[in-house]
């Protein structure tokens, strides 16, 4: 069970302490628009979608699997961190966005393997 805030843990891949609250409703905005990419996109997560308010929400929230978890949580760490602070090198840039496409190709793979069963 991973019951650790959403909004707090995507904020300290960013490095943004829990206390600083001046960005949570830009980085909530971000979050979402992941979120709806992975629900209504992806196929991944609730079918009705899925979005968070506040600091309250939970990984469990979204799903139980611990796995598919993991990989979700890099994969909103790497596209909020594009929108909210894009990294100056080109050359960070193009790695950040080959590791976006390669774990939306694991996640379709993960969804997909889940469709078969």
């Amino acid at each position: 069970m991973d019951n650790t805030s959403i909004l707090t843990s995507i904020k300290k891949l960013l490095g943004i302490t829990e206390e600083q609250t001046d960005f949570d409703t830009d980085i909530i905005i971000h979050i979402n628009s992941v979120f709806a990419v992975l629900t209504k996109q992806l196929g991944v997560g609730p079918v009705e979608g899925f979005r968070i308010q506040d600091e309250y929400a939970v990984w469990d929230d979204f799903d139980s699997d611990e796995e598919l978890v993991d990989l979700i949580k890099t994969y909103i760490y790497l596209k909020v961190k594009l929108i909210f602070d894009p990294p100056l090198s080109s050359a960070v840039m193009s790695s950040m966005k080959e590791m976006i496409s390669e774990h939306e190709w694991r996640l379709n793979t993960y969804v997909e393997s889940i469709k078969s069963e």
